[in-house]
């Protein structure tokens, strides 16, 4: 079964245009988000960029915790994520397809031992490999009426 925490991991309140104010139950700093033009100002990342962050730095924390578990100290290590955009069957856009391209550099020492960390690392990557299986979500929409029970004005995607 899985379980819905009591506190939102992440709140946003909206500053105007396609602007808003992410702010982390973890403590992190906030973030704000934004759409490019002509919707936003691109004030901050748009949610496809956030998407291809969370993927991008979470196979590569999964891959430094694999590797250094196995005593490998990359010297570097860079990252690129290049999201497929397309539109579905009634012209919307949506994210098609994400390729991810990990570089460390290594020692030669290092990189004859790499062998099983490039086989498991992307099996502890709890966001890539929960994009690529599909995430079921349950969206509601809560709109403020005055007069009505909170109860009575949610509406949920499956309803």
């Amino acid at each position: 079964m899985i379980s819905t925490p009591t506190t939102p991991d992440v709140r946003l309140e909206h500053e105007g245009g396609h602007r808003f104010r992410a702010s982390f139950a973890t403590g992190a700093p906030d973030l704000v988000t934004d759409e490019p033009p002509p919707l936003g100002m691109a004030a901050g990342p748009d949610p496809a960029s956030l998407l291809a962050t969370a993927v991008g730095n979470c196979l590569a924390s999964s891959f430094l915790f694999c590797v250094r578990k196995a005593r490998i100290e990359p010297l570097s290590l860079g990252v690129e994520v290049r999201l497929k955009r397309e539109r579905n069957e009634e012209g919307r856009m949506r994210i098609a397809g994400i390729d991810v391209l990990l570089a460390p550099r290594l020692t030669d020492a290092d990189a004859a031992r790499l062998r099983r960390c490039a086989e498991l690392f992307e099996s502890f990557c709890v966001v890539a490999e929960s994009v690529r299986r599909g995430i079921p979500m349950d969206v509601r929409l809560v709109p403020a009426v005055v007069g009505l029970d909170p109860a009575e004005r949610a509406y949920s995607a499956a309803d």
